[in-house]
């Protein structure tokens, strides 16, 4: 017990990337037609408006990949006393906000890019944490 208390802001990052993650890489996956047309519309005057529903595709699984991740790495550090897959989670949350910020940059949503950075700050202290 005294190892979760010792561990008790990694696993808050881990509960919120995991939370955060894990939603819209299924709302991605249940609701796809809309998002497709959202995100088709989007990138509309951009050079990626031909890649949409790849991207969108790769994004859903770094999503959910990453919210099953921090949930692996929640159980690893309960049960296990082990940060590693925790850490795994907080690179891969870092690595897909990145090429979200790049796709927000691109269609030149200055506000929905700025928005990423206070998940990213998230992931990033987690990073810094867990190395």
């Amino acid at each position: 017990m005294d190892f979760f208390f010792r561990n008790i802001t990694e696993i808050l990052i881990l509960l919120f990337i995991l939370i955060t993650f894990l939603q819209s890489g299924l709302d991605k996956a249940t609701d796809w037609n809309g998002n497709l047309a959202w995100l088709s519309e989007h990138f509309s005057k951009t050079f990626l408006s031909g890649m949409v529903p790849a991207m969108v595709g790769i994004i859903m699984l770094l999503e959910i990949i990453t919210g099953l991740l921090a949930a692996l790495g929640v159980i690893s550090i309960l049960f296990f006393s082990n940060t590693v897959w925790a850490l795994y989670a907080c690179v891969l949350a870092a690595i897909t906000l990145l090429m979200l910020l790049f796709g927000q940059r691109v269609a030149k949503d200055y506000a929905g890019a700025f928005t990423l950075t206070g998940y990213f700050i998230v992931a990033i202290f987690g990073v810094y944490l867990l190395s």
